[in-house]
């Protein structure tokens, strides 16, 4: 048959797709036990998950098939000739682009990577199915790069050639540290130390229940508000974000704005609270810490603040006491915050009913869900920043991480009990109970966020991956108060921790109080700000905080005595 045919592409195409099926159903097969523990059943489990029957586009399988032959029989004279100089930071450097073996490698994977993504997307499935297949494929070319094989990477060839060994002897070295400590090291972990250079703002622990210590900053102004702030945390990670630096500390900037700043510092979870539910902490934590800021500054109302899940929690709690008939909030502020759970990003690949119903089964009556799980499944989402990039520079290499306060944050993981963890995820994640009224029952009460007349601020980061910025607006149309929505630049940490000192990145206002339904038509109709979204938080704020008073001169009050200096000894607590 003539090869420039239709009919001759057409027979290959057909053949090459019962190939890939059979092949590609075998691959899928064996990745269900590949995938980070956090996100997927683990090999007990994951065998009775039934991997979809592939089938492929013919017509889109034919262009990936000319396309990859056009593409690889030009790829060694292109390589030679140094065209196309490679984009990808893992193979930019010199040593890469002056080795025509190296070079072409690099250029090889790099098509075979964008070929298995364009058969990802040629699937003919649904939309979850081929978006977990592109999940799957990423981590399979991100762990099959040739900068990750001593082998195949010339850089760290060349380091171990001009060390004379010794960058090969330190990679060992560092292989064993990480082994012992559980995770691969993002950072010098040896020049941090909670309290110390991080998580540094004069404050003192004023109460602690088995939950959580609550901490009450030291003012910093001659006088504050009159309703005192409270700011809820997300309890899988350390408080400590929003504290990192004194120059980029955004409870630090709260009391230099005059707020009296409290702060809940969840406890780390061990096997005593392995049994701990949602109703738990909304109860004995979120609702306790409202009433114990209350009873210390004598305020009727107190503005509050939730971060991540700690919105979630927050706003939880709020709509209990609503259903209870208390209304102890003068305001709310939601920082990446998901109340809707309809887009929840690449988090709602890994989540229906079989995952759901084995981390119940696993955990839902007792046992923990590791830190180290859930750090492992961050990680995994962004593989070559999070994962590979550490992997080669540790080991392949020999180097030590510079010391960077974010990731030693990031790298002090916590846990979960494994009720609240499971329960969290049927009535959010699978089922979105939370914004259904009348739904989700929690602490005896009804959930009905339309009861919630408070006004709120809303804020969310447009690149972000864990709460997109759809997920985040989508707030606005369950909550009935006044509300004011901000989008800032960049990701989940870096656009929340955007202190206006640094005059970096911009933020979006739209027109007031106009909310449509789609967060593209809110963003079209946005007008984009120079620098940090703080200010504009602040002074929304300080309009729902009351009059100056004196600040006062002591920590807590009558029975809140202080109990120990703030961080505190709960956020020092390694999983």
């Amino acid at each position: 048959m003539n090869r420039n045919t239709p009919e001759f592409w057409l027979q290959t195409a057909e053949q090459l797709q019962q190939s890939l099926a059979t092949n590609w159903t075998t691959a899928m097969q064996s990745l269900q036990n590949l995938v980070p523990p956090g996100l997927m059943p683990d090999g007990r489990v994951a065998t009775q998950v039934q991997t979809p029957q592939i089938a492929f586009s013919p017509a889109r399988l034919q262009e990936l098939q000319q396309q990859y032959l056009q593409e690889a029989g030009a790829l060694w004279t292109q390589t030679l000739a140094g065209k196309p100089a490679a984009t990808d930071k893992r193979f930019g450097g010199a040593a890469w682009s002056s080795n025509p073996l190296a070079a072409y490698s690099a250029a090889n994977y790099l098509l075979n990577a964008r070929t298995l993504m364009g058969l990802a997307d040629a699937v003919e499935a649904d939309e979850k199915t081929r978006a977990r297949l592109r999940f799957a494929v990423e981590q399979w070319m991100a762990a099959a790069a040739p900068s990750n094989f001593l082998a195949f990477n010339v850089e760290a060839q060349q380091k171990a050639i001009e060390t004379k060994g010794e960058s090969i002897a330190k990679g060992l070295q560092n292989l064993m540290h990480d082994m012992r400590q559980g995770h691969v090291s993002m950072t010098d972990e040896s020049q941090f130390e909670v309290g110390k250079n991080v998580a540094t703002t004069e404050g003192a622990v004023v109460f602690e229940n088995e939950l959580f210590q609550l901490i009450e900053y030291k003012p910093l102004t001659a006088t504050v508000f009159e309703r005192p702030f409270l700011l809820i945390p997300p309890c899988i990670n350390k408080f400590y974000i929003l504290d990192l630096q004194p120059e980029n500390s955004l409870i630090r900037y709260a009391v230099e704005q005059g707020q009296r700043t409290f702060v809940v510092s969840w406890r780390n979870p061990d096997e005593t609270l392995a049994k701990k539910t949602w109703d738990d902490y909304i109860e004995d934590a979120a609702i306790k810490a409202i009433a114990v800021t209350r009873d210390i500054t004598g305020a009727k109302l107190i503005n509050t603040l939730g971060f991540c899940v700690g919105g979630t929690i927050l706003t939880t709690a709020l709509a209990v006491l609503a259903a209870r008939g208390e209304t102890p909030a003068a305001s709310a502020t939601l920082l990446t915050t998901l109340l809707d759970f309809s887009d929840t990003g690449i988090l709602d690949l890994f989540i229906d009913e079989a995952f759901v119903k084995h981390r119940e089964g696993e955990m839902g009556q007792g046992g923990l869900m590791k830190g180290a799980d859930l750090a492992s499944t961050f990680s995994f989402l962004r593989p070559n920043d999070l994962v590979w990039n550490y992997v080669v520079g540790n080991y392949l290499k020999g180097e030590t991480p510079p010391p960077f306060d974010l990731l030693y944050w990031n790298s002090d993981s916590t846990n979960l009990p494994g009720p609240f963890y499971a329960w969290y995820l049927r009535n959010t994640y699978l089922e979105n109970r939370l914004v259904k009224p009348g739904s989700a029952t929690v602490c005896g009460e009804k959930l009905d966020f339309g009861k919630l007349a408070l006004p709120v601020y809303i804020y969310g980061s447009r690149e972000d991956h864990i709460v997109p910025i759809g997920g985040a607006y989508a707030s606005t149309q369950y909550l009935p108060g006044k509300l004011r929505f901000v989008m800032g630049a960049s990701g989940h940490i870096a656009g929340v921790i955007n202190a206006p000192v640094k005059n970096k990145r911009s933020h979006w206002i739209g027109p007031s109080g106009k909310f449509p339904a789609n967060v593209d038509q809110w963003i079209a109709s946005a007008k984009e700000h120079p620098g940090s979204w703080w200010p504009d938080w602040a002074a929304w704020l300080k309009g729902h905080s009351g009059k100056q008073i004196n600040a006062p001169k002591n920590y807590g009050r009558a029975k809140y005595k202080v109990i120990e200096a703030a961080p505190g000894s709960y956020v020092k607590a390694r999983a």
